[in-house]
């Protein structure tokens, strides 16, 4: 209707309603935010799915294999290590029968032995006088264990400059033999260690690392056992007791825990 004046009545106006534009509103908004996420789903790449080889259009699953944490030093310098790894492997070689102390880790087991405890000699009486051993007391001094490994290292090499002119890593295997064999026959001149009893304790901590637990470092994947047929950390027998020998897929202290 209009006025007298021929004017449309204000209440005749049609004003927009504010629920109809927050409605519309809504769609369009909508229809962006879907849209939008949408496509920004079009074209993701599930992170979980398999990479493929543009190369050769074949599919390969990621490695899900984590890293071995145990292969660190926390005690040798690398060249240290360098010539324990190379010691032990002539100690304890790999042959037809299996892995030798290289591949086993040996090694890594004793650079984690005199890191700790087994290296400060902590649970052993270490105060003077000190009196000549006999033969079945073993070393009787002074010196922990990682300052006998440090100087015997340390002789080992100087030994093999001196008598074949080159480091002990850079001999051939027979000539580390040569090397490793004086030390056991006390042939150095060393005034501060005994050359063979460095010799000897090398020696009984590569059997060591062969054969414990891999927790400690050593006897990687078990293979030490497994040359040797032993079953390792069984929980029970119960069910083979009464069996003749059975051979055991060998079992760690580790997977004792992968169930919980």
């Amino acid at each position: 209707m209009n006025d007298n004046n021929g004017k449309r009545r204000p209440s005749e106006v049609k004003e927009p309603s504010r629920r109809q534009f927050l409605v519309n509103s809504g769609f369009a908004l909508g229809g962006a935010v879907v849209g939008g996420a949408i496509g920004a789903l079009i074209g993701r790449k599930d992170t979980n799915e398999p990479e493929k080889n543009t190369d050769t259009g074949t599919t390969e699953p990621k490695p899900a294999t984590p890293g071995n944490f145990n292969r660190a030093l926390m005690f040798f310098t690398p060249e240290q290590f360098a010539i324990v790894n190379a010691a032990t492997e002539r100690i304890y070689p790999a042959d037809d029968n299996g892995a030798g102390a290289s591949a086993l880790g040996v090694a890594f087991f004793i650079d984690h032995q005199l890191a700790g405890d087994y290296g400060f000699n902590s649970r052993e009486y270490m105060s003077p006088p000190f009196f000549q051993g006999e033969k079945v007391q073993g070393y009787q001094g002074r010196l922990k264990r990682r300052e006998i490994y440090e100087i015997g290292i340390r002789e080992l090499n100087n030994y093999s400059q001196t008598k074949l002119q080159k480091k002990f890593v850079e001999l051939a295997p027979e000539e580390q033999d040569t090397v490793l064999k004086a030390f056991e026959a006390d042939e150095p001149q060393i005034t501060t260690i005994s050359p063979s009893g460095f010799f000897k304790m090398l020696r009984a901590n590569t059997l060591e690392g062969a054969y414990s637990d891999p927790l400690y470092g050593g006897n990687a994947n078990m293979e030490g056992w497994r040359m040797r047929n032993y079953p390792g950390n069984q929980i029970s027998y119960a069910a083979i007791i009464e069996k003749p020998f059975v051979a055991m897929e060998p079992v760690s202290l580790q997977e004792h825990m992968s169930s919980h």
